[in-house]
Order: structure tokens, then C-alpha cells, then sequence
């Protein structure tokens, strides 16, 4: 790859969590960095932070990937600047607790816009310009819930099933290329996820949850050796192993359990 110095990585949900971390990674390795989120203080903030301690230029897109035209927007403000994005990371992505006959079809409707349709714009507009230019890496934020059925998040399981599948087929697509692809597939990791998705009282949370800064490095250091994919955390890869033998049935039946309000268990 080119000099480092002369790279972009754009991150979107990068103010927060595991894109944050991810954006510490790719300063500290010399990339400029296009900062992707919803509020422009959190950005600017984390702007300052990084040009600061890094050195490297940090432009920043206040963007809404819950709304149906932002993903487009976003790619068209980073061609009139003149960029050229080396690395995409689709970061951001919400869930949504609660059983599926209950929730609000609004809001799950939103949660499919941001993991899947915003991600498949995302990625379809800036893989096209790296084929084109016979370089660049694409980091997808998959989750070990894409290889699990997820009740009491049935939807968000059901996004990242379609992320994973979809970058294993481009993976296969872009083979000739220089173009890499990587899945991210963490387990329950701490970061703001579960107070967005109203699971305060899920039982989860009373698992070892891992922490945002080794996800962040292990899914940078597969991305950077072109790995198709990579389990964060020896515990989330046992599950995804046993999972993979297991009847589908038994493993919704343990994710049922894991998930499930604490409330439930002490009735």
C-alpha cells in the first residue's frame, strides 16, 4: 500500500465504542481520518482529539444513516472534497430489544435502513472506486450474531446475518482484485449499544462483556493482513464453533436465555 500518510479511512459511527477505537488505531498508524456520526460536537471533539495526539488530518461528515438518503449524501460530500477513501469501515449499527410481536415496526424498520441499507449503499459506492483503482479495504462490523439466531433481537441478528453474507459473496466476487474485505464479528461488547437498544435488563449484560479496544485491534489486524474474517475474543469463537454443530434450534434456545429479560428467570 501507498504511504500511509497519503490514506484516508473513513469510520462511521466513529465518535463512540468500537469505531472510536478503531479510529485511535488507524491515526496511530499514520491515515487521515473521514469521522462519520450524527452529532457534530461529538465529532469535532473527537477531531481535535486526533489531530492532536496524532498528527493527521481528520475531516468530519455529521450524518444521519438512519435516514434513507444519508449514505448517498455522505459518499457525494467525500467526492467534492476531493477525497479518496482507502479503507471503508462500516461501523455504526443499532439494536432493538424486546420480542418481535411487541416492538415498534417504525423503529425496526430504522435499524434495517442504518445495518443494511445504508451499508450496502456505503459499500457499493466506494468498492466501485477501488476496484477501479485496483485498491482498498472494506472492514464490516458483522457481530458473532450473525451466525446466531438472536430472540429478543430477531432483527438486529437478522442485519447482521445479511452483513456477513453479503461480504463473504464479495469477498468470493473481488477475489481478482486488489480489493479486500473483512467481517468483524464480535460477541456482547461494552459499549453504548445496550442502553440504545433498551437492554438495561437483559441478562447479557451480566456476562463478561469484552472490551471495545481489543475488538477494535483484532478486527484491524485481520483487515490489515486481508483476513476474510475474524471472531473477536476466545469465548464468542467456542460459541460460533459449537453453534456451527449444534441444531439451530437448540442454539436459539440458548440465545433465548442469554438474552432474556432478568425479570423472566426469577418468575
Amino acid at each position: 500500500m501507498a504511504d500511509a500518510n497519503s490514506n484516508y479511512a473513513l469510520i462511521t459511527g466513529a465518535t463512540v465504542g468500537i469505531g472510536y477505537e478503531l479510529a485511535k488505531l488507524f491515526a496511530h498508524d499514520g491515515y487521515n481520518l473521514i469521522l462519520v456520526a450524527r452529532t457534530e460536537e461529538d465529532l469535532q471533539n473527537r477531531a481535535n482529539e486526533f489531530s492532536q495526539q496524532y498528527g493527521v488530518q481528520v475531516v468530519t461528515i455529521a450524518k444521519d444513516l438512519f435516514q434513507p438518503d444519508a449514505a448517498m449524501q455522505l459518499y457525494n460530500e467525500v467526492k467534492d472534497k476531493g477525497l479518496e477513501v482507502n479503507v471503508l469501515v462500516n461501523d455504526a449499527g443499532q439494536g432493538q430489544y424486546g420480542l418481535f410481536v411487541e416492538q415498534d415496526l417504525t423503529r425496526l424498520h430504522e435499524i434495517i435502513q442504518l445495518n443494511v441499507v445504508s451499508l450496502t449503499t456505503l459499500t457499493h459506492v466506494f468498492v466501485k472506486d477501488m476496484v477501479a483503482r485496483n485498491e482498498g479495504r472494506i472492514l464490516q462490523l458483522a457481530s458473532i450474531a450473525s451466525q446466531l439466531p438472536g430472540p429478543w433481537q430477531a432483527v438486529y441478528h437478522a442485519t447482521k446475518a445479511y452483513v456477513l453474507s453479503l461480504t463473504e459473496a464479495l469477498i468470493v466476487e473481488l477475489k481478482d482484485t486488489g480489493v479486500t474485505l473483512t467481517a468483524l464479528q464480535p460477541g456482547a461488547t461494552d459499549t453504548d449499544f445496550f442502553n440504545k437498544a433498551e437492554m438495561q435488563d437483559s441478562k447479557i449484560l451480566d456476562s463478561n462483556l469484552s472490551d471495545p479496544a481489543k475488538v477494535a485491534k483484532d478486527g484491524f489486524e485481520a483487515l490489515m493482513k486481508g483476513d476474510d474474517k475474524v471472531v473477536s475474543g476466545l469465548k464468542n469463537k467456542v460459541m460460533v464453533g459449537m453453534s456451527n454443530v449444534m441444531p439451530e434450534s437448540m442454539v436459539a434456545e440458548q440465545m433465548d436465555k442469554m438474552q432474556q429479560p432478568k425479570s423472566e428467570s426469577s418468575k
